[in-house]
């Protein structure tokens, strides 16, 4: 399995940036939402899940219609719809008992190798040289760019259940990621998102219900409608749209963008210094895109 060559799935890996740029914003938007709204983090992921889950089924309901689906189709989309809220779920408690840098460390670097992995395992596919180069320069640059510019020094109290939240967090986002590249070799995309998000909602509910859910909610709600509409609807439909067309461990490496977008968003709105680790984490993120587009984007063009 090499980088993808065709025009659709060099589209493909296009949607798939756009949606890790995309998921980059929500560090900052979430912030923002805590500081003003005094909103927690799950009511934050269960907002972001029922908003999405509205605009996808009703987006998939007016363009396609009545989705003839088997019922294995729609059992992997709501398992990859648990994996989804399972994921918010870890992340944000490994945030609260690890902090924000080696969450996102442990998380962010271990879902492309796990997905690699599964995706060998239970699709079949066999990463190429090139890929594997890829995969090794992302997660080094993502670990330079969110160590680089952070202490880990003092490590708070539930720190190793904090590490081993993460885990589970990028655990349960690679199996989102191979289990819904496998429904959309079967459905289209967006009914996919749709039912996908549902489950997700449905399984977040809960955190609706604690105190001050609401308050939060009414307080925050224009930073949720961003976050469920843009960083959520929007961008899972088009990383969805975009799977359909590329390996799962190549969209793995695309979706390194969103490491790299939050931290120059950090620099550029909130004022962090990145220092020189952190630029060498990025210009390696950088590489490893390079080296999953460029080289197969000259060949097209040359053929």
């Amino acid at each position: 399995m090499s980088a993808p060559s065709s025009p659709e799935a060099l589209r493909g890996l296009a949607l798939i940036a756009l949606a890790a740029v995309s998921w980059g914003t929500t560090g900052a938007v979430s912030t923002v939402l805590v500081d003003r709204a005094g909103a927690t983090p799950l009511v934050i992921g269960a907002v972001r899940m029922l908003v999405a889950a509205v605009l996808l089924t009703g987006t998939a309901s007016l363009l396609r219609g009545t989705q003839a689906a088997s019922r294995t189709d729609r059992a992997r989309c709501v398992l990859a719809g648990v994996c989804n809220a399972g994921f918010q779920a870890a992340y944000f408690t490994s945030v609260t008992l690890a902090g924000i840098a080696i969450t996102a460390l442990v998380a962010i670097c271990s879902a492309p190798i796990l997905i690699t992995l599964l995706a060998v395992l239970l699709l079949g596919e066999r990463p190429s040289l090139r890929l594997a180069v890829s995969l090794a320069l992302g997660v080094g640059g993502t670990t330079l760019l969110v160590l680089g510019p952070r202490s880990t020094d003092g490590a708070p109290a539930g720190f190793a259940a904090g590490v081993g939240f993460a885990l589970l967090a990028g655990l349960a986002y690679a199996l989102y990621v191979v289990v819904a590249k496998a429904a959309v070799t079967r459905m289209a995309p967006l009914p996919v998102a749709a039912w996908t998000f549902a489950a997700a909602a449905v399984v977040m509910a809960p955190a609706l219900l604690q105190d001050g859910a609401l308050r939060q909610t009414a307080l925050g709600w224009p930073w949720l409608l961003y976050l469920g509409a843009v960083t959520t609807a929007g961008a899972y439909a088009a990383y969805t749209v975009g799977l359909r067309h590329v390996p799962a461990a190549v969209a793995a490496v695309a979706a390194l963008l969103e490491p790299l977008t939050a931290t120059l968003l950090g620099v550029i709105i909130f004022g962090e210094r990145l220092g020189g680790a952190g630029w060498l984490g990025a210009v390696l993120l950088l590489g490893a895109l390079g080296l999953v587009v460029l080289p197969e984007r000259a060949r097209s063009m040359s053929a």
